[in-house]
């Protein structure tokens, strides 16, 4: 296998799901390799143990060997395989003819080697569809065949069950109405290399559901922003989003009722823990030492530390023992999907920063909202982000446009999650606003380290913060 992983070494730091750019690859191998076809096309199931530094990550190719290459399938060229007559090595999830066979394979329920198919209890799974590869996805790959499935590649492999199938599976079985059903999906049993341990495997797939009438919580709340930027105000008025055509407040409100009501599955599901005070105590700790160590990385952050750390002893000093349960764990408005009948939420992966075990962690659901009204911040501010050729009165207003479009849906999405039985963001404002100020620390780290033009967006809706923390 050394011609393939030479090969490889080249190819996957170009990759947009690969998380190891930046740093020099120091060994590839095959922890695995399974032969789902061996005439030409072949294709072939691969692991792989990637090594960089003291760090071993595990990557899954679906990796297809030609004797031509056409056209339609140069996007996932890996190389040639040296030789007169060597094979074009290529990714196999754009090819229809290969992921028609997992297809396949997931309704038969069948068994290749150490790779396990399943389709959902009651789910049939249509064969003989087309897949063609999405393009909205970072750290995996989705194919989508036609108008019936969407199937995720998870890319990057952790060990055990994969959060986003363990959720959605549990709350398709509940007959959730705000999440895409599960259809099936792909695990790999033990004895997956180094890293993943002997009895627990890996998720590699999930089919879901295709909501093909959704369109996009991030898209249309940009459409709503640009909307009320564009409207004129007369001189001296206050600002009021609502009176702007695509206001967007109605279906902040509903989304946070869907919110509401995948928390309540989630706690039917999962069930419900009591956080004792010491686990406060801890979870305080952790937002402080985030908090020291972004104060050090980014001094831009340093006059808002004050209120932070204010916040952060004011969430540690809680009395009594609040509900803690699973939740989305990484919900903003890229998340979520307006359909025909109502939201949905995507995506229960966690942060894919996150370890697994802290990815499984029970959280306040308090917490799903305020990373869902940070992005309303981001949101406001989306088309603000090049502010080079505006002045300064044009900047100031921009910015007063922004910060009432953000009140106004934010507002919206708390009342809706409350009515709809939701613990009331109102009625429990110490722990939304540490949250909400936890995952800011975050996003400051975040812009200063990978987008600085960016940085005003969270330092702004930071001091935003601070006003209405007193």
């Amino acid at each position: 296998m050394e011609p393939v992983t030479e090969l490889l070494a080249g190819w996957l730091p170009r990759q947009r799901w690969f998380a190891g750019k930046g740093r020099a690859i120091d060994e590839i191998s095959i922890a695995t390799a399974t032969e789902l076809r061996a005439a030409d096309p072949a294709l072939h199931h691969l692991v792989l143990a990637v090594r960089q530094g003291e760090d071993v990550d595990r990557y899954q190719l679906l990796l297809g060997m030609r004797g031509e290459l056409p056209d339609r399938l140069r996007p996932g060229e890996i190389g040639r395989m040296s030789g007169p007559n060597g094979p074009w090595l290529y990714d196999a999830a754009h090819d229809p003819r290969a992921t028609r066979d997992l297809l396949a394979l997931m309704a038969q329920g069948g068994v290749v080697g150490p790779l396990r198919f399943h389709h959902a209890p009651g789910m049939a799974v249509e064969t003989g569809l087309d897949g063609v590869v999405g393009t909205a996805e970072q750290s995996n790959t989705s194919v989508i065949f036609g108008d019936s499935y969407i199937c995720k590649l998870f890319r990057r492999l952790s060990p055990g069950i994969n959060p986003d199938l363990e959720v959605n599976l549990a709350l398709t079985n509940l007959g959730c109405a705000h999440i895409p059903a599960v259809h099936g999906w792909i695990e790999l049993e033990g004895s997956g290399g180094p890293g993943l341990a002997d009895d627990e495997g890996a998720t590699l797939a999930l089919l879901s559901e295709f909501l093909r009438t959704g369109t996009d919580g991030w898209q249309l709340a940009i459409t709503s922003v640009r909307d009320w930027f564009a409207r004129s105000l007369p001189p001296g008025a206050e600002p009021d989003p609502g009176l702007a055509g695509g206001d967007f407040a109605a279906e902040s409100e509903r989304l946070g009722a869907a919110t509401a009501a995948v928390h309540r599955d989630l706690a039917s599901a999962f069930g419900v823990t009591r956080q004792p005070v010491a686990g406060m105590r801890a979870a305080a700790e952790g937002m402080h030492r985030q908090l020291a160590e972004v104060c050090r990385e980014v001094p831009e952050i340093g006059p808002y530390a004050g209120a932070i750390t204010a916040a952060f002893d004011a969430f540690a000093g809680l009395v009594g023992e609040p509900p803690f349960q699973r939740i989305h764990g990484d919900l903003h408005l890229g998340q979520a999907m307006r359909t025909d009948t109502g939201w949905v939420l995507l995506d229960f992966e966690g942060e894919p920063a996150r370890s697994p075990g802290e990815r499984r962690a029970v959280s306040h659901p308090l917490r799903d909202v305020a990373g869902m009204l940070r992005s309303f911040e981001y949101a406001a501010r989306f088309l603000l982000a090049d502010e080079e050729h505006t002045s300064a009165e044009g900047a100031r207003e921009l910015e007063m446009r922004a910060h009432a479009w953000a009140a106004r849906n934010r507002a919206a999405f708390c009342r809706g999650y409350a009515a709809a039985g939701g613990a009331d963001p109102a009625a429990h404002s110490v722990l939304v606003r540490a949250f909400e100020l936890d995952k800011a620390v975050y996003e400051v780290r975040y812009e200063a380290r990978n987008r600085p033009s960016w940085l005003h967006v969270p330092l702004r809706s930071l001091a935003h913060l601070g006003e209405r923390t007193g």
